[in-house]
């Protein structure tokens, strides 16, 4: 059995999209499940849609999410070079070795004359193909006397090479998620391997870089499944054992229909990259997972069950387990939608994992704590008070402001709940027991029960008042607590403040 051995092959075009990184985290998971390799490779040949700083954008994420490559243009290893730039030599060899056969052509149109016949079939309601029913009318190796051919060549005249598809064959296509299924190759057009500027396409790079790489197993989007085909009989033309190949499907939108875009991050407030990218022609910048306070390790579990599910429907797996269970054939073949409230759940979770201790070193990197003075200790107690109620760190300052400062107002609603006539007068005579004692959780608990069954009074008569003192809403962990960190000073100046006692 050979080795497996994966890869990962995107395009610098621009940022590393949800979608990518799933596709390269069951390359991973994979080939780590099968003691195989995983590898990195930028495909660049597009130079047209080529962005600046975007190869590094996709190995920077790879390395925020753990997907560490075995080989990569970073790392370098026995394949290299792993950028399809730097690979023209190898693809020469091979485009020479294909012209051999009868696999392949030279195509001299131009791109003016394949428009002009295009149009003249839209006139007719047609759709025009270059296909095995108009290349022997068009200016191709196949049409053309060998003397022409060579006329063209001699005077250097720009030609592509096209794969010659043959005529009325049944394939019968394997796919590890998909299944069997079949396809006649009448239906499919003589796909151009070879740029008029001596650059591959996908089609050829790719499957070049696949058998020189030793690629065992082709793990892609489902968008790459019309390519499958030729594909194949590419590896065939060239007398190549064919990889084993699975197609992912669709990470759809939040509602179900359609692929999940950025547009729809940016409309409906989620992040759909791992990192924050900047467009460098507009200056947009697209919101990461990371600077929108997921932690990595959450943001890969969420993204490893948008298509796959581990045994006994646990959800939160780690990269160890995930690499253990993996298998590509329970891959789901229909689309995963994607949730952005889960997303947050996750990262809940994964908050809720951490130790306090962990959970105050990131909070006293947010500006915010920064520019306050306050003690680790009273942060810590902040931390277990407000990590179970938090989504993200920042969720622990934003909830617990008033931890950290007064209240300048008062929920409206929460007044007309909590204060009435008699409220103030309450809590005037509770601050007076406050004064007395010592402010530690349970000897306030005990003070408000004591103060609530000696004046005939319900709970909520005493600390609803209490809680929207100090903390301007109705909301919060239990109001022992929140008077122990704020301290005695603090408490009684925010009563005094909420009933005007002078």
């Amino acid at each position: 059995m050979k080795k497996v051995r994966v890869r990962f092959a995107p395009s610098p075009t621009g940022a590393l999209h949800l979608g990518g990184v799933r596709t390269a985290l069951y390359d991973y998971l994979f080939a780590k499940n099968q003691g195989g390799e995983f590898v990195l490779r930028i495909e660049d040949t597009d130079t047209a849609r080529y962005v600046e700083g975007a190869e590094d954008y996709i190995q920077d994420s790879l390395e925020w999410c753990g997907i560490i490559p075995d080989e990569s243009p970073r790392i370098g290893g026995p394949y290299a070079p792993y950028r399809q730039s730097e690979r023209r030599d190898i693809y020469d060899r091979y485009k020479n070795q294909i012209l051999k056969t009868d696999h392949a052509y030279l195509a001299f149109d131009t791109p003016e004359e394949l428009d002009a016949i295009r149009k003249e079939y839209e006139a007719k309601g047609e759709v025009f193909s270059y296909n095995y029913q108009t290349r022997k009318q068009l200016k191709n190796s196949i049409a053309l006397s060998e003397n022409e051919v060579q006329n063209l060549l001699d005077a250097n005249i720009p030609y592509v090479i096209r794969f010659k598809m043959p005529i009325d064959r049944t394939l019968n296509l394997q796919d590890i998620i998909r299944g069997s299924f079949s396809v006649n190759t009448n239906t499919l057009d003589d796909k151009v391997l070879i740029k008029n500027d001596g650059m591959p396409t996908y089609h050829f790079a790719n499957v070049v870089d696949d058998f020189e790489m030793k690629i065992s197993h082709v793990i892609r989007g489902e968008e790459w499944l019309p390519s499958l085909p030729l594909h194949i009989l590419l590896y065939e033309a060239m007398a190549w054992e064919a990889p084993e190949f699975a197609h992912l499907s669709l990470i759809l939108k939040p509602e179900g229909k359609g692929k999940l875009s950025k547009r729809d991050g940016a409309k409906s407030g989620f992040p759909v990259f791992p990192l924050n990218f900047q467009d460098p022609e507009t200056g947009e910048v697209w919101k990461g997972y990371k600077e929108s306070g997921y932690f990595a390790e959450a943001f890969i579990n969420m993204t490893a069950l948008l298509g796959w599910t581990p045994a006994n429907d646990k959800e939160i797996i780690s990269m160890g387990e995930m690499i253990a269970e993996f298998d590509l054939q329970k891959v789901h073949k229909a689309g995963a939608r994607f949730d952005p409230q889960k997303a947050k759940w996750f990262n809940h979770e994964y908050l809720k994992l951490k130790s306090n201790e962990d959970v105050l070193i990131l909070l006293k990197e947010i500006e915010e704590i920064k520019a306050i003075k306050i003690s680790d200790e009273k942060l810590l107690k902040i931390v277990s008070l407000m990590k179970e109620r938090a989504s993200f760190v920042i969720d622990i300052y934003n909830d617990g402001k008033f931890f950290f400062e007064a209240p300048t107002s008062y929920d409206e609603r929460a007044l007309k709940k909590a204060w009435n006539d008699t409220t103030s007068a309450i809590l005037k005579d509770f601050f007076t027991i406050l004064e007395t004692i010592d402010f530690e959780p349970e000897t306030l608990k005990e003070a408000i029960h004591h103060f609530a069954e000696e004046h005939s009074l319900g709970m909520g008569k005493v600390m609803m008042p209490l809680r929207l003192a100090l903390v301007g809403e109705l909301k919060g962990p239990d109001v022992p607590d929140i008077m122990t960190i704020i301290g005695k000073e603090e408490t009684l100046a925010r009563i005094e403040k909420a009933v005007g006692i002078n």
